[in-house]
């Protein structure tokens, strides 16, 4: 049997992502953890999943979509190891705010 290499080891800063996740169906919850799931677990990430933010220095979405519903999750690395989960939102625009 081959075991699965954990890449990065994802936390919570705060409450501000775990109360926006509890708020989700179950559908959305499930689609979340499995875009989380990816991130840890795979050494390089598609930036269709994990894209850098302009602008910023170490800011970072996870993008999950659902079909026409976009969510974005805030992060950014420790040690790039450690994934720090913000916020999460529902992208209306074509542009991150």
């Amino acid at each position: 049997m081959v075991e699965n290499k954990r890449w990065r080891t994802v936390i919570l800063y705060k409450d501000y992502f775990s109360e926006f996740f509890n708020r989700q169906t179950i559908k959305v919850k499930e689609k979340i953890s499995w875009t989380i799931d990816l991130l840890e677990n795979h050494e390089r990430i598609p930036e269709s999943y994990l894209k850098h933010l302009e602008g910023t220095e170490g800011l970072y979405e996870i993008r999950v979509q659902l079909g026409n519903d976009e969510i974005r999750i805030f992060c950014f690395f420790d040690k790039g190891q450690l994934v720090i989960l913000a916020n999460g939102f529902y992208k209306k625009s074509q542009k991150t705010p």
